[in-house]
């Protein structure tokens, strides 16, 4: 696999420090142009920079630095527990940088991009951010808006984030601009290209169709500067669904193989193009499930994908690796052989777990109805509440299904003592 070595996490400190030496807060000059081999990328301070990167919000920032990570991104810069700038000074303590986002309004959520008040509202918002951001050592480039063509139909949504970089480049001569895909499509494209041409690269966002990155981006006509911005576990839209159609999860393990799989086939296949990617997600969330996105559960514990990023970063793996699970089953069948079973009877659960050091292994069972609150892009979802949980150091347990009918899941979380979890689901079916 071939690797950015020179580019990593000891790069980067590096290139802070040279940056720091003489004032610790001296702001970075960063900026998109070809290397000698002719290949796009970032320079920081006029050192080439490839982005080793994650999705972060509300993680662990220093656990991305010390896996090898040089760069996090976000996707707004106010949330209800952290401002930008508490952000950026972690990234800054722990020598990584920031693609900082721009929390655009999106047409799905009802903006509209025909009143010019409610634009130039916007406009006036962002541009204090960007002012009252733009001097951080931190800070890397400005993503302005998520995902804006999901679900949109008014393209001079594409206006506005022209402008906005505008605005941009001329409060902050220090950083690029880029926009946030969904995909990468002609129709959106072609009114990037005519439209918003004052942006420094693209940035796309793909999940299981990673695989054909190259292809989606030839299909579409782009062959400028980008960045793969979200890409990890294949998406809830893109698996096999049960008879009573919900999505079926990979394993912890499958994810794992996935990403190392998806990184060769897609980001490291386009040296010349290709600026670096920010991997989904390296922290906790609830969307469809509580372990779906998430490289890391709601205890705090790192799962296989943790280790395959550090693989992918820094050549080599953790000293204590994650345990791997091989197999789970309910009832003897596997999650894509439709579990349906009768209300109030009992059933058998076995999990097959190996362990990399042969620590030994402690196991999380719990039931969760599905779950009905469901987003899109990324929107809040509420986690189902718990109706069993039990822990124990057997590969098996006995459980009585739920008396009411219904669309359940039995999670199962295989720890090892360095909290690491192998993790995986399956859903069934409660019949009276």
């Amino acid at each position: 696999m071939f690797r950015f070595k020179s580019l990593g996490f000891l790069a980067l400190v590096l290139i802070l420090v040279s940056a720091c030496s003489d004032n610790s807060s001296k702001v970075a000059k960063v900026e998109v142009k070809k290397n000698d081999s002719g290949y796009h990328r970032l320079f920081v301070n006029d050192e080439e920079f490839f982005v080793l990167g994650a999705g972060l919000e509300f993680g662990d920032v220093r656990a991305l630095a010390e896996h090898g990570g040089n760069s996090f991104r976000t996707w707004r810069t106010r949330n209800e527990t952290e401002d930008a700038l508490d952000v950026l000074d972690q990234a800054h303590e722990h020598g990584l940088l920031v693609l900082m986002c721009l929390d655009v309004a999106r047409e799905r959520h009802g903006f509209d991009y025909d009143d010019p008040q409610a634009v130039q509202e916007q406009f006036d918002f962002m541009k204090g951010e960007v002012e009252r951001l733009k001097d951080h050592p931190a800070l890397l480039a400005w993503a302005i808006g998520n995902e804006l063509n999901l679900e949109a139909t008014n393209l001079r949504i594409y206006d506005a984030v022209n402008e906005l970089s505008k605005m941009i480049h001329e409060v902050d001569p220090n950083h690029p601009t880029t926009t946030t895909t969904a995909g990468i499509g002609k129709r959106e494209l072609d009114y990037i290209k005519e439209h918003c041409t004052d942006i420094d690269f693209l940035s796309i966002q793909m999940y299981g169709d990673i695989v054909n990155l190259q292809q989606r981006i030839s299909d579409a006509g782009w062959d400028g500067p980008y960045m793969v911005t979200e890409w990890g576990a294949t998406g809830h839209w893109e698996v096999s669904r049960t008879e009573w159609d919900v999505a079926i999860e990979q394993t912890s393990k499958e994810k794992a193989e996935a990403f190392m799989e998806r990184y060769k086939v897609a980001i490291e296949a386009d040296p010349v193009n290709c600026m670096g990617s920010y991997v989904f997600l390296w922290a906790q969330k609830q969307e469809r499930t509580p372990t779906w996105y998430g490289m890391f559960l709601d205890n705090g514990n790192a799962t296989e994908t943790v280790d395959a990023m550090q693989y992918i970063w820094t050549g080599g793996w953790p000293e204590n690796r994650c345990p791997t699970l091989n197999s789970f089953v309910l009832d003897e069948r596997t999650a894509h052989e439709n579990v349906i079973l009768k209300a109030g009877n009992p059933y058998t659960a076995k999990v097959s777990v190996t362990d990399y050091e042969n620590d030994p292994i402690f196991y999380r069972w719990e039931i969760l109805p599905e779950s009905t609150d469901l987003g899109m892009g990324g929107d809040f979802e509420r986690r189902p509440e718990t109706l069993l949980a039990m822990e124990n150091e057997q590969a098996e347990i006995s459980l009585d299904a739920p008396l009411n009918p219904g669309a359940y899941r039995l999670f199962v979380y295989a720890t090892d003592g360095g909290n690491k979890s192998a993790t995986a689901n399956i859903p069934f079916f409660v019949e009276e």
